[in-house]
């Protein structure tokens, strides 16, 4: 397979396919994280690569490929916990019954906090508690300063502990 450049947007769909090869995983393994759910996690791997056929240009080269998708991952990741979070709200004001999982009720507290969160918040949460992350880390994957993403961190758990309080 033809070697590809890894800091500028695929050009054709066999690029996008030896992406997919080389870093699919890493989406997979990032979605099961945020979503524990394999279906969503399969159509979110599925939909950023679609993406990329349709529109290369969204990876810009700046970072290397792997910040990308990770990033990207999220964020769809993120995206779909919110969507799920508006499909239950639709639901439950046509008063339809929603099972919960008793021993998943921490985690889905914790998937609902972070969809009334802004998105810059909810990101620095998954990756401070979730990936563990160091700030170091955070600040290349967001692209900022480590003294930002501690000021990020505080005003996260200002916010949660609101958001905890409220019924």
């Amino acid at each position: 397979m033809k070697r590809i450049d890894l800091h500028r947007p695929p050009r054709t769909r066999d690029e996008v396919a030896a992406l997919y090869t080389a870093h699919g995983h890493l989406v997979l393994r990032r979605a099961r994280q945020i979503l524990n759910d394999e279906a969503e996690a399969q159509d979110v791997l599925q939909e950023i690569f679609v993406s990329l056929i349709h529109e290369p240009q969204q990876f810009s080269g700046t970072s290397s490929i792997t910040t990308f998708l990770y990033s990207a991952s999220t964020n769809r990741c993120l995206n779909r916990l919110r969507d799920g979070k508006n499909r239950r709200r639709l639901l439950a004001e046509r008063r339809a019954p929603e099972a919960i999982d008793a021993r998943g009720e921490r985690l889905a507290q914790m998937r609902q906090l972070l969809t009334r969160l802004p998105a810059e918040l909810a990101q620095v949460i998954v990756y401070s508690h979730l990936d563990e992350m160091t700030h170091e880390e955070i600040a290349e994957q967001l692209g900022c300063s480590r003294r930002h993403v501690g000021d990020l961190l505080a005003r996260a758990a200002e916010r949660c502990q609101r958001e905890e309080r409220t019924p």
